[in-house]
This record gives C-alpha cells, structure tokens and sequence, in this order.
C-alpha cells in the first residue's frame, strides 16, 4: 500500500516536534517536505537523517510556505499538518483556506500526541499571544525557584537556526556556554537572562533528549514557551500570560486561547497601562472559557539603565524582533521606555536596509522602532548598517541580548528592562508554592 504523503508546515520548532513524536517512525507515511513561514532565511535546507532517522537517509528538504503549491504537485501531497502557532483567527482561517485550495487534507495534532511526560516537576509559563510579557514572567518564577535552593532546567521552545545537526539537544550552564553554539540575537535575548539567574538552560530540537538532559540537570523544570506555543512537556502546574493592552486577543489568537483554557492560573500584565472596561473584558473571557483558573494582576515598570543619557535626546529604539513581528505590536518596552523618560524617538524606517526594510514592508504596523533581527550573518550586518544610519545621538535596546557583542553600534547604549509587580490575586510564592505541592501531571 502507498504511503500517504505529507508535508508539515511550521517555523523550525512546532513541526520538528510534531514530526518527532507522531512521523518519523510512522511506515504508512512519508513527510516530504517542510515548509517554514514567520522566520526570514532559514529555508531551501535539509532536515537531516540524524534527526529525521533511517526512513529518511537523504533527509528531509525545507522549503518557504509560499512554495506549497509546487511542492503538493511535485510531490502529490495527500496531507498537510499545521504545527504553527501565533496566528489569529483570521490568519488561522486564511492559511486553511490556501492549504485546502491544494485539495489536500488538513490535520492539527492535539496533546496526547505530542506531549511527553517528565518525572520531574515541571512548570510551563505560556502565553495568549507574543508580546504578553512571558519572558519576563518566566524569569521571575526562575528567580523564585532559584531562591529557594532548586535546581532549575528552563527548557526552551527550539529555535533551529543554526546547524540542525549539531544542535539536537543544547545544554548551557554559563554564558560562556552560549559560544559554543552559533546562536541568534532571538535565542540570546531568552537564554541569557536565565543563566544570570542560575537556571540551566536547554533547547535543540530533539525534545525526546532534551528532556533526559533536563531531568538530570534540575529538581524542577520550567517550560518556557516560545511565541504562544503550548507545551511539548506535560504540565504539573500551568500558567498563561495574557495583555491588558491588547482586550481580546487572549480568545482571538491560535493556539493562545488553548493555553488560556488550560491555565492553572492567568496573569494578566500591563495593568497600569490598560483601560479598567478592558481589563474586566479580559477577566470576563477568562471566566467564560476558564472559570476555575485563578487571575493574577500584575503591572510591568520599564526601566533604563542610564535614564540621563536619554531625557530630551534623540534616541533609535531596538525591540525584540518577535514581538514587533509576528507578535503583532507596533512597539515594545523601548519605545515605553523612551516617551516615559522624555526622549524624542527618531523613525528608523527611512535608513533601513536589506532585511530590515524588507521586514517593515512585510510587517507594516510596526511603529518607529528597529525590530532586532539577526538569524543569520546578513541580517546582523544589515541590522548593524541600519542602526548605525540613523541621525540620533542614543540607542535604546529593548532586547535582553547583548547585541552590542554580535555587532558594532556607533552610539552610547542604554538597556530597557521589565519589572513584575503583582497587583491583585495569588503572589508567584503562591503560585510556587501551589506548584510544589503538585504530586502528578496535569490530566489533560
């Protein structure tokens, strides 16, 4: 009997999971091919057969999302499965529309699939949508749990940039670590600050490995999610971050209100920067598809380094690329922290170059900031060039990387930071403390 054949279309993360646990064993199918969006040159590659196993002894190719029609023709694709997240519904809806106008069939895989179960504790930190404020969540639980005296392994959503080869399972203990592996601007902006917390830090791509590795390493784990992914790890005790700025995205983005259904607990951020009509609208949701969660209010305080060298200067503000991306956000703590100490932000737009101009013409509601792409050499020579065009006399960086080692900025830096304060509702040494008490996964 013919094998059915598929294609996964995801961003180096999601897919490769899903390919993991569900296909690569699988002898009634073949994947052909993935098909990669979101991230910008990491296409026209190969999946190797140390990773995709002996069914696949010349691997697996990559291809960009817009090539699907040619790959469903050339290579009579039956299904094709969706292991992407950060979508809303309308962008979900569009792209269902174009993978069945190839008159294949379509398939999410669900958690018990997916999902591998640890013996250890493990606490998963995910969000509504990119942009909500996890990261800074994340390492405030970090912070607790380390306090404590645990041993904790933050595992990370995989980012494959790099070399898929060389990169099944990464383990980094100290900053020194992250040298040993040609990572990203993305990837350094997440690990760096868990490290300077005493977590250890693991990513890769097989998760199968990644997980013994992390079970060695930590008394408890913490699944730090990537975009608004849920869990490759079965949760013992889960928790979901969603934007009082942003009222209604936390049941309006794919799969974000998966993880608001799910939570243990629901912190809201941005409080003190939201309306009171919509902050109740989000609680409201919360309650119609979660109403045994607890909610959490919390306000998130930008802070400066240097707030002298900023006040009434002409400042170039640098986010985190994923945010003002495919997050969907005009801006991000830089340019906050730019207007609450009084600097005048100068719009990056007309001094950009490669592919940060193409960026702002794929993403055009991005504000006037410089978003901080840097997947590969290219792109942090064209994110160097632009930065360094820009007439201002300051650069605020947003991003928790210290980019200023990957390239050379001409200007005085200063660095933006985020501070959880806990508004209303359980303390994180509650949450903590709830988490400990936990003697089993979730049942889900």
């Amino acid at each position: 009997m013919a094998k059915r054949r598929v294609v996964i279309v995801g961003a180096g993360g999601r897919d490769l999971h899903n390919f993991n646990m569900v296909f690569k064993n699988n002898p009634e199918i073949e994947v052909v091919a993935f098909l990669f969006t979101q991230i910008p040159g990491v296409e026209f590659r190969r999946c190797p057969s140390v990773f995709a196993g002996e069914n696949y002894p010349n691997g697996i190719p990559i291809y960009p999302i817009d090539m699907l029609p040619n790959v469903v023709k050339f290579f009579g694709v039956d299904e094709v499965v969706l292991s992407l997240s950060d979508l809303m519904y309308d962008e979900l809806g569009k792209l269902l529309s174009y993978i069945l106008s190839t008159g294949c069939s379509f398939r999410i895989l669900g958690f018990r699939e997916t999902m591998l179960d640890s013996v250890k504790p493990v606490l998963a930190v995910t969000a509504t949508k990119t942009g909500a404020g996890k990261s800074t969540v994340s390492r405030v639980f970090v912070k607790e749990l380390v306090g404590r005296g645990l041993k904790v392994a933050v595992v990370r959503h995989p980012m494959v940039y790099g070399d898929i080869e060389q990169n099944l399972v990464q383990v980094f203990r100290s900053l020194d670590d992250l040298d040993r592996y040609r990572l990203t601007v993305e990837e350094r902006e997440e690990y760096e600050p868990h490290l300077e917390l005493g977590a250890v830090v693991l990513a890769g791509i097989d998760y199968r490995k990644v997980l013994v590795e992390a079970e060695k390493v930590g008394n408890v784990i913490l699944w730090d999610g990537g975009n608004n992914d849920w869990p490759f790890f079965r949760p013992w005790y889960w928790v979901t971050v969603t934007d009082a700025t942003r009222p209604g995205i936390e049941v309006k983005a794919f799969p974000g209100e998966v993880n608001l259904r799910l939570a243990d607990t629901v912190i809201i951020t941005k409080v003190g920067s939201a309306k009171q009509e919509d902050i109740e609208k989000i609680i409201n949701n919360i309650k119609i598809v979660n109403p045994s969660a607890k909610i959490v209010k919390a306000d998130m305080e930008v802070k400066i380094d240097k707030p002298n060298l900023v006040a009434g200067k002409r400042v170039v503000v640098v986010e985190d690329a994923p945010t003002v991306t495919h997050g969907g956000s005009q801006y991000g703590a830089g340019y906050v922290a730019a207007k609450k100490y009084g600097a005048e932000v100068v719009d990056p737009k007309k001094y950009a170059v490669g592919v940060i101009k193409k960026i702002y013409e794929d993403y055009p509601h991005i504000g006037p900031v410089v978003p901080s792409l840097g997947y590969t050499e290219k792109q942090l020579k064209d994110l160097e060039t632009t930065i360094n065009n820009i007439d201002a006399d300051v650069v605020i960086l947003a991003t928790p990387a210290k980019i200023e080692k990957l390239i050379k900025i001409n200007k005085p830096i200063v660095r933006v930071s985020w501070e959880l304060t806990i508004i209303e509702g359980p303390s994180i040494k509650d949450l903590v403390d709830e988490f400990l008490s936990r003697k089993e996964p979730k049942t889900i």
